[in-house]
């Protein structure tokens, strides 16, 4: 039963622009939304800080990221979520159209290949990773966004004033866990990192926030998202998304940790 104050789900068509055969959708937008606003956020982050990397580097950058997210999230799908479907569809693996992308898939995906910028690029691995983390965080934000037009991972069924009730949900109110996501994992990530990231800080500190601070936002969203449906709850109430996300926020804070350490070992050193 839908909820009376609910409020009605936009309903947006997913296909912004259709040209014969050839689609632009909503989510392919906000993907490129998000890599053009980080390379012109790194651009301006390089000239702050005075680094010496070029534009084109910069640019080679946000590629190498954006394959790295792409292979990395889909691979990640495909192993964490869906491995007897893609097992038994291997073409499927192509069709990123139908769905299926893997956030921490995607990340593992996009720290290989950053490193492996890093190293043809000559350029430290930690002012690398830095760059990239500081700006994520727009990505991350518009491409909920983006599952919130598609009508995909919605949140759980409730009775709050401001439920939706979704197409593919059934008739049940629902939270709009999307929105949730795209507001901690986007905007207040997003603000965090950017003000982490305007004080002196030991190399890594920006990343390994983010992984800090990615992991606990997720945390949070998971109780109020719906479990995939293939999947439902793993262990009790723990879903999928908690498993892969706990493991970041331990990781985390003991590498925030251990950096904070060595900057206090110098400091004590020089003096």
């Amino acid at each position: 039963m839908g909820h009376p104050a609910a409020i009605p789900y936009p309903d947006i068509d997913p296909v912004l622009v259709s040209l014969g055969p050839i689609q632009l959708r909503w989510y392919g937008l906000m993907y490129l939304i998000g890599l053009t606003a980080a390379y012109f956020l790194i651009q301006h982050k390089v000239a702050r800080k005075g680094l010496a990397i070029r534009k084109d580097q910069i640019y080679d950058m946000v590629v190498y990221a954006a394959f790295g997210v792409f292979l990395g999230g889909r691979i990640g799908y495909t192993l964490f979520y869906n491995f007897s479907y893609y097992s038994q569809n291997p073409l499927k693996l192509l069709a990123v159209w139908e769905g299926g992308m893997s956030f921490h898939g995607g990340l593992l995906g996009t720290i290989i290949a950053l490193i492996w910028f890093s190293r043809r690029q000559g350029i430290p691995a930690y002012t690398i990773a830095d760059l990239a983390a500081c700006v994520t965080p727009i990505g991350l934000g518009f491409g909920r966004i983006g599952n919130f037009i598609n009508g995909e991972l919605f949140g759980r069924p409730t009775d709050v004033d401001w439920c939706m009730v979704f197409p593919a949900g059934g008739p049940a109110c629902r939270h709009p866990s999307q929105l949730y996501e795209a507001t901690l994992e986007g905007f207040v990530l997003f603000t965090a990192l950017w003000w982490i990231d305007r004080r002196p800080n030991p190399p890594g500190t920006v990343f390994w926030s983010f992984i800090t601070g990615y992991g606990i936002s997720r945390l949070i969203v998971e109780l109020f998202r719906e479990p995939d449906q293939h999947l439902g709850f793993l262990l009790g109430p723990i879903t999928m998304g908690q498993i892969l996300s706990l493991p970041m926020v331990v990781v985390g804070a003991v590498m925030l940790l251990l950096g904070y350490q060595r900057e206090s070992q110098k400091s004590v050193e020089l003096s």
